[in-house]
């Protein structure tokens, strides 16, 4: 399988930095340090980037670095493999499911976080999204940032376009490495090498993901993937009558719950017959009714969990559809100035085109800023189809 770093793609400094951290990390584990500074194996990162650059990836591999058995990431020993796969039980990883990372979840683990570590060498708390922590929750954390327990690391992920969501109290505490968007070729020979992808398949891929690696992994592999972006893409040139504008509103709403149906129907039902099994559903000995209506509050409580990740989920995959948008409009611009830049949408270029003869440029930059603001009006909680029918109006407008 190679090292952990080679799940980091196109990162090649920020594997720099982190290698010299597990190197010096391994050395006082193994009593082997000579002094000097510390400074690189900090208590706390945080982790920031465009979405798709693989802030998560790397924390992970970072952390299985520091549990490496040779403290370089080697990838074959029992600590690499067990923190890659999300079974080593010194590295706890929290992925937000809902909108937010609730008070409670951050004190349970805060107190994990505390102990000593099991297998002698690191215990490391990973937090993807950590903008979406609550102010309750950042305050917990904020304690054990502040006095952190010996031989516990804390690695944080969060947006590069909101890294000031994660309080400043710890963003101060951590030490921040910042990734980049992965380059075109980087993204294909992983997808080639990596995951078997016929070439022009990874090259046609990683040409129109914008950069984020799972998403080309995603494109290059799943059929109704291509078909929701080509839906998506084909709206600005199908708005042509106001009552386009509903139509369209129900392509992007659609594709976003197809999204999230694909992402957790299957896990939620496996979720809920995996916790009626524990709590006695389906048992016949003494007792078993009871302990059937006693799990009616947990199945409650994990419906309820369920359908928060269900909306963040949702809301996802309609923010990367307003992406795709965004980015064709900054096509449109790229080529109505005549410039040689690179187009977000290649296989798109000649919609832009026609689009570009069609609109002046001030209209194709209105409708740029619409979709902006539909992205500002979904993160604050504006209903997805009343943002969406707004920005669709002002797509049809210019």
């Amino acid at each position: 399988m190679g090292t952990v770093w080679s799940q980091v793609v196109g990162q090649p400094e920020a594997v720099e930095v982190l290698t010299a951290s597990a190197t010096m990390a391994a050395s006082i584990v193994d009593g082997t340090f000579q002094g000097g500074s510390t400074s690189a194996v900090a208590h706390a990162w945080l982790f920031t980037g465009p979405p798709g650059s693989g802030r998560s990836v790397a924390a992970r591999a970072f952390a299985a670095a520091l549990q490496c058995e040779t403290g370089k990431g080697c990838g074959e020993c029992a600590g690499c493999r067990t923190t890659m796969a999300g079974t080593h039980a010194d590295v706890h990883v929290v992925v937000p499911e809902g909108l937010s990372i609730s008070v409670s979840e951050m004190r349970s683990l805060v107190q994990i976080a505390a102990r000593r570590p099991t297998g002698a060498r690191w215990q490391v708390v990973i937090i993807t999204d950590a903008d979406r922590l609550t102010e309750g929750a950042a305050n917990a954390l904020l304690k054990a940032v502040e006095e952190p327990p010996e031989r516990t690391v804390f690695l944080l992920a969060a947006p590069s376009d909101h890294p000031e969501d994660v309080p400043v109290t710890i963003r101060s505490r951590c030490r921040h490495l910042g990734l980049r968007t992965p380059a075109p070729k980087a993204i294909a020979d992983v997808l080639e090498s990596r995951d078997g992808v016929p070439a022009d398949m990874a090259r046609w891929a990683a040409s129109v993901c914008g950069g984020h690696v799972g998403r080309a992994r995603r494109l290059a592999r799943d059929e109704a993937a291509r078909s929701r972006r080509e839906s998506v893409l084909r709206i600005p040139l199908n708005l042509r009558r106001l009552a386009d504008v509903f139509d369209c509103a129900d392509v992007l709403v659609k594709a976003a719950e197809a999204d999230a149906n694909q992402v957790s129907g299957t896990r939620d039902e496996a979720e809920k017959e995996a916790l009626k099994t524990a709590m006695g559903h389906g048992g016949t000995g003494k007792g078993a009714a009871s302990a059937t209506r006693g799990s009616a509050g947990a199945i409650k409580e994990l419906e309820r969990r369920q359908k928060s990740r269900a909306t963040r989920t949702q809301r996802d995959a309609i923010d990367l559809a307003l992406v795709d948008l965004a980015a064709f409009y900054r096509d449109v611009l790229v080529v109505s100035s005549g410039s040689d830049a690179t187009l977000n949408h290649p296989d798109r270029e000649r919609d832009a085109r026609q689009a570009a003869a069609s609109w002046p440029p001030e209209s194709t930059l209105r409708r740029l800023e619409a979709v902006l603001a539909c992205r500002e009006a979904m993160e604050l909680n504006v209903k997805p189809r009343i943002a969406i029918e707004a920005m669709l109006t002002a797509l049809h407008h210019g």
